[in-house]
């Protein structure tokens, strides 16, 4: 069943930019989906490892390569019906799929990215993100950090800070396995630093209200004999959006 926004959620959304959205992925299809991500990262890790030693991969993170390819599964989740309503609503129903990060954040003293915000509003149409746990997920195990309302226009200026904790004004967003976490990329964000001691794994799906610069046929072609309804075609930009 598609899930869309009630008032509250659109409220919500509004106001702080960010909107928790609990028990997204559950029961059997959470359990697949972590088991093709450990397999998966299993399959790719000394590729990593290698790349980390030769100074072109960052040792900080570890991203799985060309994730849309690596299991049936992933693919299904660019439309995934517990926030796939939301995306559509939030952007008028001209959303447009980009690319995904399946993620692996080892355990760190440090995060491995500062509080900031993704796009410039002035150059870009509304960026959103989807963010799913695989595991349960704790303020110490990484989890996603954000400022509300710092997505609006008139928002900030936020200061510079070397402790995610010091930021002004932020909240953190933890969660149970297969919960998701759907923001406004306007608005700063970061991943808070990893004390647990366990690798924080997450997949993060990334949208954009779709516009001409970022049309690309060619991207996702390869999934055309999956892709056969408009919506999906628009979706991946197969075809363009009216």
């Amino acid at each position: 069943m598609i899930r869309t926004p009630t008032d509250s959620d659109w409220q919500q959304w509004n106001r702080d930019g960010v909107l928790p959205l609990d028990d997204a992925i559950g029961g059997d299809e959470l359990e697949h989906l972590r088991a093709a991500f450990t397999r998966c990262a299993d399959e790719a890790k000394s590729g990593w490892l290698a790349g980390v030693k030769a100074g072109t991969r960052p040792a900080a993170f570890f991203d799985l390569p060309d994730p849309m390819a690596l299991d049936d599964q992933f693919l299904e989740l660019v439309d995934h019906p517990a926030y796939y309503g939301y995306l559509s609503a939030f952007s008028k129903e001209r959303v447009t799929f980009l690319f995904a990060q399946f993620r692996t954040v080892p355990a760190a003293p440090l995060s491995y990215v500062g509080w900031h915000y993704d796009v410039p509003r002035e150059t870009n149409p509304l960026h959103m993100k989807v963010q799913i746990y695989l595991d349960d997920t704790t303020p110490d195990d990484g989890a996603f950090g954000y400022v509300p309302g710092s997505h609006l226009e008139n928002a900030g200026p936020y200061p510079l800070v070397r402790d995610p904790d010091s930021m002004p004004g932020h909240r953190v967003y933890g969660g149970h396995a297969g919960s998701a976490i759907l923001f406004n990329s306007y608005g700063m964000h970061t991943s808070m630093v990893n004390r647990s001691g366990r690798a924080r794994r997450s997949i993060i799906l990334i949208y954009e209200v779709f516009n001409e610069a970022i049309f690309s046929p060619e991207q996702y072609q390869r999934f055309a004999d999956r892709l056969t309804t408009p919506e999906r075609r628009q979706l991946f930009r197969l075809e363009r959006r009216p």
